[in-house]
């Protein structure tokens, strides 16, 4: 059985997830009553679309599309395992990166 402030959080943590449009309701959505559960995820995706951004900007740019197809590739995957962690209600950092974004977005 899910906490309150997991089924509260829920529906923003699941939005975030979808570009950077979702990301900014998700936020919004959160910033009246702040909840720990989408701040984690709002946090994580934050990180994520830092990632997906760089690697269109530089990755492709300095690495070409070979680098850039494979960081892509792993983003997503990070991507699905951050989604499949906010339908279950469970606070769940993506691997190697998802440590550092809950750290460097804390304020968030």
């Amino acid at each position: 059985m899910e906490n309150t402030s997991v089924s509260e959080g829920k529906t923003a943590a699941i939005i975030s997830h979808f570009w950077i449009i979702g990301l900014v309701i998700a936020f919004v959505m959160n910033m009246n009553k702040k909840n720990y559960f989408a701040s984690f995820y709002i946090r994580q995706m934050i990180g994520l679309n830092i990632i997906q951004f760089l690697n269109g900007a530089i990755i492709l740019k300095f690495f070409g599309s070979s680098a850039s197809y494979i960081i892509g590739a792993l983003a997503f995957i990070l991507w699905i395992i951050s989604l499949i962690g906010a339908f279950k209600g469970e606070e769940k950092e993506v691997p190697v990166v998802g440590e550092h974004f809950q750290n460097w977005f804390r304020g968030i």
